[in-house]
């Protein structure tokens, strides 16, 4: 068996003098989707944020394909291949939906035992994602929520990221975008893309992972396949429900 693409091991994370994140521990493998949930504030954003570099870590090692990213900038973890599709979006309201992708485009990349990694270009993104195919050169700003969500879900891909940290994809948008995001989902799934996609919808989460953890107050308190996750109602009472 190969080795996981991400491995996360007694992270730590503070805000100020507040600490968060409680000796994380977790992993994702080579094309697997692997769901973080737990309620709002239970710590999935703050995860990925640390993972990603973006705040601190007090304690703990992140291995990213091989590679020690646990003291590394945001960029250089963004170079070696590790994407972050954050839940506020992030796009360029001014640039149309092609400019946005080209802001986003990154050599194509090997995984650390020489095999090739999926290349995404503007062509498959736009076919993957039709509607933003329909709107080429529409400014990111007179775009829908939804639409915006495809629009930073296919820059991160122009990327050819490894890996790609995924958060809270079904928030805050129309049904039939979380129906189009659990498809893209898959898609990426089969092209050999690894995800770790924050979530609090356990029904989204089941379709489209296989594996989970829950969080709870910056600290694993289960974890098992998403099978077992979907059965186990006392879970789900104790950790996902409002």
């Amino acid at each position: 068996m190969s080795a996981p693409m991400l491995t996360v091991d007694g992270l730590r994370a503070s805000y100020g003098a507040a600490q968060i994140l409680y000796d994380i521990g977790l992993d994702v493998g080579r094309g697997e989707v692997v769901a973080l949930m737990g309620r709002n504030g239970a710590g999935k954003t703050t995860t990925m944020k640390a993972v990603m570099g973006l705040m601190a870590q007090s304690a703990g090692r992140v291995v990213f394909d091989g590679h020690d990213i646990s003291r590394r900038q945001p960029y250089e973890i963004a170079r070696l291949g590790l994407g972050f599709v954050p839940e506020d979006r992030r796009i360029f309201s001014d640039l149309t939906v092609l400019e946005n992708l080209d802001i986003g485009r990154q050599a194509p990349r090997k995984f650390s035992d020489g095999i090739d990694a999926p290349v995404w270009t503007e062509q498959k993104l736009l076919a993957l994602f039709p509607n933003l195919g329909e709107m080429p050169n529409r400014p990111g700003g007179r775009m829908s929520g939804g639409e915006q969500q495809m629009l930073t879900v296919a820059r991160t891909l122009m990327g050819n990221p490894l890996l790609i940290l995924l958060d809270e994809p079904s928030e805050g948008v129309a049904p039939v975008i979380v129906e189009m995001m659990a498809n893209t989902i898959l898609e990426l799934k089969k092209a050999g893309v690894s995800i770790l996609l924050s979530e609090q919808n356990v029904h989204f989460a089941e379709l489209v992972s296989d594996r989970a953890y829950v969080l709870e107050k910056g600290q694993i308190r289960w974890n098992g396949t998403m099978t077992e996750l979907a059965g186990n109602v006392d879970i789900q009472r104790a950790y996902l429900t409002v």
